[in-house]
């Protein structure tokens, strides 16, 4: 390569120019020329042969393991077949109750204040499946109990429905998530083993299915709940018994959305026409 000769003022600025971009050292003593073309392969020297490898060190003892708490048992597929074996053995809607409090497969319990399993009459025609208790239902272990719920009561009683006479009221979780979170689908599948032999026993006219992620695990579905909603669907329970199931919105979802109360209406004069029709209005 030619030579290069600046002025020492330049040469000055261009290292401190190469400075500024990084390059702060040399990697050889001699430049590259990045322009002249590569030697032919045939000079190319052949690959020296490895060098015998060196013999293997000395393994170095472990240390022993620290003491620790007995590890904490998480959901799995055989949590998910215990609670379905639990409740297959209970023969009333109070044996599943009892199994459910006593059950201790789902780590949700261990963070929730409270079992929430169910309110209203047991054997009412319309049976309401939500997804899960919130702060106010955790605090107090009943569903449908904070502002949601108050809404949901006030929509049932403009068809002349109440929790009192004619609904019985659950979630697919017995226990809060912390936070509010969504159920991870292995909480979701050992609670859902609980519910579905809840309907069972419960024996309603027709489920109400609110909010997307019950209409989802109820009847195992990937569709979402702005695509379902007021579609009446056949729930088919492990017994055999066939249901009639509506997916529907959330009252927590019409209390951000309340645009959407319009839809919820016609859904409420759907449930009222399909327990006419089943003879129990």
């Amino acid at each position: 390569m030619t030579e290069l000769s600046l002025a020492p003022d330049a040469a000055a600025a261009l290292l401190r120019w190469y400075v500024d971009q990084g390059l702060d050292e040399a990697i050889g003593e001699e430049a590259i020329d990045r322009f002249a073309l590569p030697p032919p392969a045939a000079s190319v020297a052949p690959l020296a042969a490895p060098a015998a490898m060196p013999s293997a060190p000395t393994p170095i003892r472990p240390a022993a393991p620290l003491p620790q708490r007995a590890p904490i048992p998480l959901e799995s597929p055989q949590l998910v077949e215990d609670a379905r074996e639990v409740a297959r053995k209970a023969t009333s809607v109070a044996e599943l109750e009892a199994a459910v409090r006593a059950f201790e497969g789902c780590a949700l319990k261990r963070t929730a204040k409270n079992t929430v399993f169910a309110d209203g009459v047991v054997g009412a025609p319309v049976m309401i499946v939500g997804e899960a208790p919130g702060a106010d239902e955790d605090r107090l272990g009943k569903p449908f109990v904070g502002v949601s719920g108050q809404l949901m009561d006030r929509m049932f009683d403009a068809i002349g429905m109440s929790r009192e006479r004619d609904l019985y009221i659950t979630n697919i979780l017995f226990w809060r998530p912390p936070g509010n979170r969504t159920p991870t689908l292995a909480e979701q599948a050992i609670c859902l083993a609980f519910t579905r032999r809840h309907i069972e026993l419960a024996k309603p006219k027709l489920v109400v299915l609110a909010g997307g992620t019950a209409v989802k695990a109820v009847l195992d579905t990937t569709e979402g709940i702005t695509r379902l909603r007021g579609k009446w669907a056949t729930l088919r329970l492990d017994d055999g018994t066939e249901v009639p199931a509506l997916p529907t919105f959330h009252p927590a979802y019409l209390l951000r959305t309340p645009a959407s109360k319009r839809q919820s209406w016609w859904d409420l004069l759907s449930i009222d026409k399909k327990l006419r029709e089943l003879g129990a209005r």
